[in-house]
């Protein structure tokens, strides 16, 4: 099965541009832990709750402020926001080569692979091979889903890997650690520490084989579950069922409302308070459909209750009249 694209560009460097996807390199394999009421078994969610007056607030009462002072913030409206997003180019752009063993792995945050697209093989596999021999890797700048990255675009066997990295003000310095200074008279090893030293890590050293290294918690609670679910030590949990909102079948989509937000023009305004209006009519149509069937819903109810009030008072009217009747009969008998 063939891997899903999640992003189509190009990679620039001078004149040359480079075709290329973006695929994800990595999958999250943790324990997933869900909450339960343990009195009752019931899922527990999340709610937004004002942490002064501990109340559940709705989340059109919720705006985004940013902290400049303790205690002092300055409110960012979500038009305000969207001016700021960075500008699509859909291009990995080059700005430096650097030595390999240059960047600290501290930097690196998420992989993704880079395959070649549109007859980009040639030109790709000639930049990855380049950056084998000159031992350099690619420091690029890209934007993926309205959010700037700095990244590093590294040779890895057949691949190109593009690894997002962190900014330089998100890694925190050293200062501060108490660690032994590099080359210190005081810290230097003996020969013979040395010695052993490296006889210890070359007993150690072999081939890097990432499939040798498991999760050894996830394997031990997930063998804990297991063994409890043969003895039948489970518990049923009934999710509960959410209404569907009126406009479910009119999904707007954010990301495309946003980038034609960017583009600026009278067009993209006029087609995003388009979409409003059919979503607002589509909430409409579903909403006075839903009042009729409940009216029509409450009319069944009360005809019901009447014809069941009718049919008791009825009943107790005939009871009464046979008993009085057959009171008389006896009597006259």
């Amino acid at each position: 099965m063939a891997a899903r694209t999640i992003w189509k560009g190009a990679i620039s460097f001078g004149l040359v541009h480079i075709p290329v996807g973006l695929h994800t390199a990595t999958t999250e394999s943790g324990v997933d832990f869900d909450w339960l009421d343990k009195r009752s078994m019931d899922p527990v969610g999340y709610k937004r709750i004002n942490k002064r007056t501990g109340k559940e607030i709705d989340k059109d009462n919720i705006v985004k402020g940013v902290a400049y002072e303790d205690g002092k913030y300055v409110i960012v409206s979500p038009e305000e926001i969207a001016e700021a997003y960075p500008r699509t180019t859909q291009t990995i752009e080059i700005q430096q080569f650097v030595d390999a063993g240059g960047v600290s792995f501290v930097y690196l945050e998420r992989p993704y692979y880079v395959a070649p697209i549109n007859k980009g093989h040639k030109v790709y596999a000639l930049l990855r091979d380049t950056l084998v021999k000159t031992g350099k890797i690619g420091i690029a700048k890209v934007v993926i889903q309205t959010k700037q990255h700095l990244a590093a675009l590294i040779p890895s066997g057949d691949a190109l890997v593009l690894n997002l990295m962190r900014w330089g003000d998100e890694v925190k310095s050293v200062e501060g650690l108490d660690l032994p200074k590099a080359g210190a008279k005081n810290m230097t090893p003996s020969a013979s520490e040395m010695k052993m030293a490296k006889m210890l890590v070359d007993d150690m050293s072999g081939e890097w084989d990432p499939e040798q290294y498991k999760d050894e918690f996830k394997a031990a609670v997930m063998e804990l579950v297991e063994q409890k679910a043969r003895a039948g030590e489970t518990e049923t949990v009934i999710e509960p069922q959410e209404a569907s909102p009126a406009y479910a079948d009119n999904v707007i989509d954010l990301t495309e409302l946003l980038q034609r937000s960017l583009k600026g023009g009278k067009g993209g305004s006029k087609a995003a308070k388009s979409d409003e209006g059919d979503d607002k009519k589509a909430a409409k149509a579903p909403a006075k459909k839903t009042a009729a069937k409940s009216a029509k819903s409450a009319s069944k109810s009360a005809s019901k209750s009447a014809s069941k009030a009718t049919g008791k008072t009825a009943s107790k009217s005939s009871d009464k009249t046979t008993g009085k009747t057959t009171s008389k009969t006896r009597k006259a008998a």
